[in-house]
């Protein structure tokens, strides 16, 4: 196995973006009505670490069908180690009232692009 820092650092010496991020993959660990009983207090936390510039992208995921919410969420932060983006997710009262669990991740973003439109004078902005 490859040490992270090593493979960060081979990433970066060939030209790629190697972007550390952390990933949350946050699946209910309770019945629904607690993780709904949650979200309110979960999306004021999320707000204010998305103001502070710590969060990157939130938000829930299907099942494997596609067709179904089943609680699950993916969150992506940014942070200066591993540490502390396990405190971020320790501290989202999704996870400290119990009504999900979670799996912390290193992510390294070598490679993609996003498309951001600004509509100046219609104000309509779009992401993809």
């Amino acid at each position: 196995m490859v040490a992270w820092a090593d493979y960060k650092s081979e990433a970066k010496s060939r030209g790629a973006l190697a972007l550390e991020l952390y990933v949350v993959h946050s699946t209910p660990a309770k019945a629904p009505e607690d993780v709904k009983a949650s979200l309110p207090d979960h999306l004021v936390y999320q707000a204010q670490l998305e103001r502070s510039g710590q969060l990157a992208f939130a938000g829930p995921m299907s099942d494997e069908t596609g067709e179904h919410m089943q609680g699950m969420g993916l969150i992506i932060y940014r942070a200066d180690s591993l540490e502390a983006a396990r405190e971020l997710a320790e501290n989202d009262p999704m996870h400290k009232s119990g009504a999900r669990s979670f799996v912390l991740r290193r992510w390294l973003i070598n490679e993609g692009s996003i498309n951001l439109s600004v509509g100046l004078s219609t104000g309509v902005n779009t992401l993809s």
